[in-house]
């Protein structure tokens, strides 16, 4: 009974110092191919706000200067009323 006991701890820590293993291993890799790309900004009319380009510049409509696009603004959402 002590032989089995004893193999079934060795089987489990051997188990377990594998996971440990792999799991640091995996950490490192994706922490090393991980690549954080910077926002892109646009820019629109404050006047035509369908006009958007990704550089600053003049409208094409209606000549007023283009101004940076904030993105971190959600639109507001469109409810349809029922009666």
């Amino acid at each position: 009974m002590k032989k089995v006991t004893l193999m079934a701890i060795a089987i489990l820590f051997s188990a377990a110092s594998v996971f440990a293993a792999n799991t640091s291993t995996t950490v490192s890799d994706t922490t090393k191919t991980k690549k954080v790309k910077p926002a892109k900004v646009l820019y629109t009319c404050p006047m035509d706000a369908e006009v958007l380009s990704d550089k600053p510049g003049k409208c094409p409509k209606c000549g007023m200067t283009l101004v940076k696009k904030d993105t971190s603004k959600k639109m507001p959402m469109k409810h349809k009323m029922s009666m």
